[in-house]
């Protein structure tokens, strides 16, 4: 196997084999030169899979770990819970006139 290429998209509906023929092909639309994509060999593909899977699962741990900082500060008393916006205002107001 050849380790890599670059192609067109006709190129691969022209010529499947040729996904054989290379560890990985770079697709790109020749007309616009613009980059569609990556295919690789299927000796390749459970490794990458699981790459891409630790990533992703890395890149959501983190969006949630910053988004566990701003949870917690938002929290409502219990007390509170049942109350409508109007009335949930008036109870604290109520609670800061009581503790002043």
């Amino acid at each position: 196997m050849t380790v890599a290429t670059k192609i067109g998209i006709r190129d691969i509906a022209r010529n499947v084999n040729i996904l054989n023929e290379y560890d990985y092909i770079e697709v790109e639309d020749r007309k616009t030169h613009e980059y569609k994509g990556l295919f690789i060999a299927p000796k390749y593909a459970e490794e990458f899979k699981r790459y891409l899977e630790e990533k992703l699962a890395n890149e959501r741990n983190g969006k949630l770990d910053r988004l566990k900082r701003y949870a917690a500060k938002g929290k409502i008393e219990e007390q509170y819970n049942d109350l409508d916006g109007a009335a949930l205002r008036e109870k604290i107001a109520e609670a800061k006139l009581d503790d002043a």
